[in-house]
């Protein structure tokens, strides 16, 4: 839903296929996306589970801590045919682990990725609601991965003993045949191999007030470029520019504009 939002944001036409329960954060949910124009066509109500709820904490290290809770109406997504048309239809398709973690959902996941063009998984590993089986079987069906420093290390800890960003990044793309993927580095910028080829961005630096949602603000503006048909450097520029911002606001979808994001990297740049 956060990509969805950046996406809109970037005058791009999102749709987002999840279930609600009939409570007040579902009828919230409705009344957010609709207020800012993203498509809600695709909400489906459960009448059996909440909608779903996620409580976000720092810890110690400043590091986020998840706790996801579950059973929720998202985890049992039902196939529907209208669905076909949707995917088949759009340009992009993310998807991420957590819809895996019930079988209910995953069938329909795995139904729609069937029909979609170009797949990209973001993979959100979000302990304890993953395992590396259902892990590897999402990456092999994607067309472009984006993953963070830890989740990069945390994967390629299952079959590989490298230690250098780089040498793991591309141990992924040989395992699982995959040309296109990105690996945000926080801080430290982000890397991105594109048809075989690797870019790095040293990233923006920003005064960072919340963290939460710069990843999807990332995905997005790179989504966004890409359908803009810019080049690989210049969508890496505009996506580091974009989560940067982000991270130096309150919450993962602050209201703003896309010159702020300009303004951003142009004075950075110079």
């Amino acid at each position: 839903m956060n990509v969805a939002y950046h996406l809109h944001k970037q005058q791009k036409d999102p749709a987002v296929i999840t279930s609600i329960g009939i409570d007040e954060k579902g009828e919230e949910l409705i009344n957010i996306f609709s207020h800012y124009g993203v498509c809600t066509d695709f909400f489906q109500v459960n009448y059996d589970h909440e909608t779903g709820k996620v409580y976000a904490e720092p810890n110690e290290r400043n590091e986020v801590v998840y706790d996801i809770v579950k059973p929720v109406a998202w985890d049992f997504i039902k196939w529907e045919d209208s669905h076909e048309n949707l995917v088949s239809n759009a340009e992009f398709f993310v998807y991420g682990s957590l819809a895996a973690r019930n079988q209910f959902s995953k069938k329909t996941l795995f139904m729609l990725l069937e029909k979609a063009k170009t797949k990209v998984l973001d993979i959100n590993l979000r302990p304890p609601h993953f395992n590396k089986r259902i892990v590897q079987e999402l990456i092999s069906q994607a067309d472009f991965l984006k993953l963070n420093l830890a989740e990069l290390e945390l994967i390629t800890g299952w079959f590989s003993g490298y230690t250098n960003t780089e040498d793991r990044a591309k141990s992924i793309i040989e395992k699982f045949r995959i040309s296109n993927m990105v690996v945000t580095m926080g801080g430290d910028g982000a890397l991105l191999y594109f048809e075989g080829i690797e870019y790095r961005h040293k990233g923006y630096k920003v005064n960072v007030v919340d963290t939460v949602g710069s990843g999807d603000a990332f995905l997005a503006g790179l989504i966004a470029k890409f359908l803009d048909n810019a080049t690989p450097v210049d969508a890496l520029d505009y996506a580091s520019g974009l989560g940067a911002f982000i991270a130096s606001c309150t919450g993962p979808c602050p209201e703003y504009n896309v010159e702020e994001i300009y303004k951003l990297v142009q004075k950075t740049g110079e």
